[in-house]
């Protein structure tokens, strides 16, 4: 027991910050705040200018990259690769099915469905693509704001995060690579990688993901104290921002100090679970007729204009709607995905690789359609009716939608408190399993016997996102922030697209960089379970 603590107490001191990972991000971030608190018009002016080149240069490429990771999930899913085992034919999972889906849910798009399932169809109802020749508030313009519901919040996302995810467990589990997203490019460059260069790719992934998660915490923050505002009137200012801010990152913090999976497994699973208990009562008291069927036929319209919607650029019109929804959300899914699939990719360990992209892909791309079905038709059919949920965005904003969604359904004066309750949990949830990642990847010493990050490594992101989200919803605003963040996206582009092309060497000849020689037959066949027990008997 005693040599068991000694080696706990040296792995611990074997973890400090990797400078070159951990300041280059962090000065940025501060720097950006801080400019835009001396001069908020010229950090926008700079920030906006900085998006329209990018989105409006290169959203082509953003909408091919996207499309590209669907196409490859769906072939790793299919292929024999998916009969090999992260970890090897003896690894035991860590985590159960259900604990493993709940994290993958609440580490990826939970904060961005409970903001966005009532708020961003509204948008696309209003202000459809102008060269769509789209009616405004009509029925044309219902069945598109729903199938581009899924198509931003489905497939398309989910196999964003699961290509990285997936590249990085078999790296660091399979072939006994470094904590490090340099792993990831292995099978392409080797270990050309190593060194200064890898500490560079890990610092310019950092950095957006870093912006990303302040930009959703400004988002959480306004959610929760617009509907303390919606429900006891206290007005949602700064101080009430102050105030819900520093519970989250209390709860955070709390949830923290538990070890690195303990507090994680508890609140993801408490969330998924609220999160069905709220499907079931909208299910149950919403138009629920009108909902199955409107979402069935835009689901059949969606699959039925997929390609053209994936990437629909809106170039030769000069129609910017593109630029500002679908080639944003696949720059800001690409930013987010390269660290977040550090996380994933650890608490894989122990499944088989078809089971990691059911669990990452398949499943929450399918609770994905369900809760958008669910609510943004619900939505949608009060805005159809009369109820003018539209209003609400030229009002409060769009954190205001779903409260007046819910207020429009019976028990609303208990189902309110209950939404605040879920988005809380939901922004801490992410805030952990996110700063996890970011902790672990400006760390030294993090292997798979040592996976646990410096506590006060973890906190210090925690914080420093905690503050700069309030600072910046206070004295400037979350767009800047948010933007900063997607600039990010064009270097993860071209990152995510040779991980894609790193993960296609291993599916198609997985034997080669796997270190567990034994699960393979002679002609680099993976077996299955019971040709592996075959084979040690």
């Amino acid at each position: 027991m005693k040599e068991k603590q000694k080696i706990k107490v040296d792995q611990a001191k074997n973890k400090k910050i990797k400078p070159l990972v951990f300041w280059p991000p962090f000065l940025i971030l501060v720097s950006a705040v801080v400019f835009s608190l001396v001069n908020y018009d010229a950090f926008s002016v700079a920030m906006n200018n900085a998006n329209d080149w990018l989105l409006g240069n290169f959203s082509g490429l953003f909408s091919i990259g996207a499309l590209l990771m669907l196409i490859l999930s769906i072939f790793i899913i299919f292929s024999p690769f998916g009969r090999v085992k992260i970890g090897g034919s003896q690894a035991k999972p860590m985590l159960s099915k259900f604990e493993w889906f709940s994290i993958t849910i609440c580490t990826t798009i939970a904060i961005g469905i409970l903001f966005w399932a009532a708020a961003e169809p509204m948008y696309h109802m209003m202000e459809p693509p102008t060269s769509l020749g789209i009616a405004p508030n009509s029925a044309q313009s219902a069945n598109f704001a729903m199938s581009t519901m899924f198509l931003h919040w489905t497939f398309t996302p989910y196999a964003i995060y699961s290509i990285p995810s997936l590249m990085f467990a078999f790296a660091y589990y399979n072939m006994k690579e470094d904590f490090s997203l340099s792993s990831l490019l292995t099978p392409l460059f080797g270990n050309r990688l190593k060194g200064k260069t890898s500490s560079i790719i890990d610092a310019v992934a950092l950095y957006a993901l870093v912006g990303g998660m302040a930009a959703s915490l400004g988002t959480g923050i306004l959610t929760v104290s617009g509907g303390i505002n919606n429900v006891f009137a206290i007005p949602s200012n700064h101080l009430l921002w102050a105030v819900v801010a520093l519970a989250i990152i209390g709860t955070f913090i709390i949830s923290a100090s538990t070890g690195l999976m303990k507090g994680i497994r508890i609140l993801s699973s408490l969330n998924v679970k609220v999160f069905l208990v709220l499907i079931a009562f909208t299910f149950i008291v919403g138009p629920t007729g009108f909902f199955i069927n409107f979402s069935i036929e835009s689901f059949g319209h969606y699959l039925r204009n997929f390609f053209q919607s994936s990437l629909f650029t809106g170039a030769a019109a000069g129609d910017d709607w593109s630029k500002w929804w679908t080639t944003f959300y696949w720059a800001n899914w690409l930013a987010w995905a390269p660290v977040t699939a550090l996380f994933l990719g650890r608490i894989a360990y122990g499944y088989t690789v078809r089971m990691f992209m059911f669990v990452n892909f398949v499943l929450p791309s399918l609770f994905g359609s369900l809760w958008m079905s669910i609510f943004s038709g619900t939505a949608i059919h009060q805005q159809l009716n009369g109820l003018n949920l539209a209003g609400a965005l030229g009002g409060t904003g769009p954190e205001a939608v779903s409260f007046a969604m819910f207020s429009n359904l019976p028990l609303s004066g208990i189902v309110i408190p209950f939404y605040i309750f879920i988005a809380f949990i939901s922004f801490v949830t992410a805030a952990d399993s996110n700063t996890s990642a970011m902790a672990g990847i400006s760390s030294t010493g993090i292997s798979p016997d040592s996976p646990a990050p410096p506590l006060h490594i973890k906190l210090i992101w925690g914080l420093t996102i905690g503050v700069v989200a309030w600072g910046m919803i206070t004295f400037a605003g979350i767009d800047g922030i948010k933007m900063l963040s997607n600039l990010g996206g064009f270097p993860a582009l071209f990152l995510i697209s040779l991980v894609g092309i790193s993960l296609t060497l291993v599916a198609f000849n997985p034997k080669k960089y796997d270190s567990f020689k034994s699960d393979y037959d002679q002609a680099g066949r993976p077996l299955d379970k019971s040709e592996i027990i075959e084979k040690n008997n």
